[in-house]
């Protein structure tokens, strides 16, 4: 079961008594859009466009990593066409799946069948997720800047928290001190074993 608002946030009090935690590594990324001039946060200077480079898996690219498969221990849940992963070690948010296509797809390359699997399966892990006591909203992402082999994100942000919603809880996942692990692998379990239902196989 995740954790109530008040234990998320007593972990954050643990980890800086003042309540203010370090900055996350995300701010070193070259895609990040902040900085600090004169103490003040201001936006980067944007660049000038340039040659847009290829994503992993694409000609000229690096090889797609994930047509070689996933470390068993990332594996949550998986059948004939779809693995849903979560990363090997907590982060701050009670949970970060992400759900792959077996083969190479990239979004947009699905056919009929394809595109309705990720509709239910996306529907069906929403449903579990925001069933979980402690749990505010799914958030749903994709992105397809680094890799173009398909893959889908679901952020679940705690409940309780109005500084943790929309976008901005991505980052929050980088800021908050790491879930307990018992709690992070028995969540793990619990959506597994209830996506399984439908079909596939809990590997959590």
């Amino acid at each position: 079961m995740p954790e109530s608002a008040d234990e998320v946030y007593a972990r954050v009090l643990a980890a800086a008594a003042d309540g203010r935690l370090p900055v996350p590594a995300m701010s070193s990324w070259d895609i990040y859009p902040w900085e600090s001039v004169c103490g003040a946060v201001v936006p980067k200077q944007l660049r000038a466009p340039g040659t847009e480079q290829p994503r992993e898996g694409e000609p000229g690219g690096k090889p797609c990593w994930a047509c070689d498969g996933f470390s068993p221990e990332r594996i949550v849940w998986e059948d004939e066409h779809w693995v849903l992963t979560s990363e090997p070690e907590p982060s701050g948010l009670p949970l970060v799946l992400v759900l792959w296509t077996r083969e190479h797809y990239d979004v947009g390359d699905f056919d009929d069948e394809h595109a309705a699997e990720l509709g239910r399966i996306a529907n069906r892990l929403v449903r579990i997720v925001e069933a979980m006591p402690g749990i505010g909203r799914v958030h749903v992402n994709r992105w397809g800047d680094g890799s173009s082999h398909s893959h889908v994100w679901f952020f679940a942000r705690p409940q309780g928290f109005d500084q943790i919603k929309g976008s901005y809880a991505v980052e929050w996942d980088e800021i908050l001190p790491p879930v307990p692990q018992d709690v992070w692998r028995a969540d793990l379990h619990t959506v597994a074993t209830k996506l399984a239902n439908w079909g596939g196989t809990a590997r959590a």
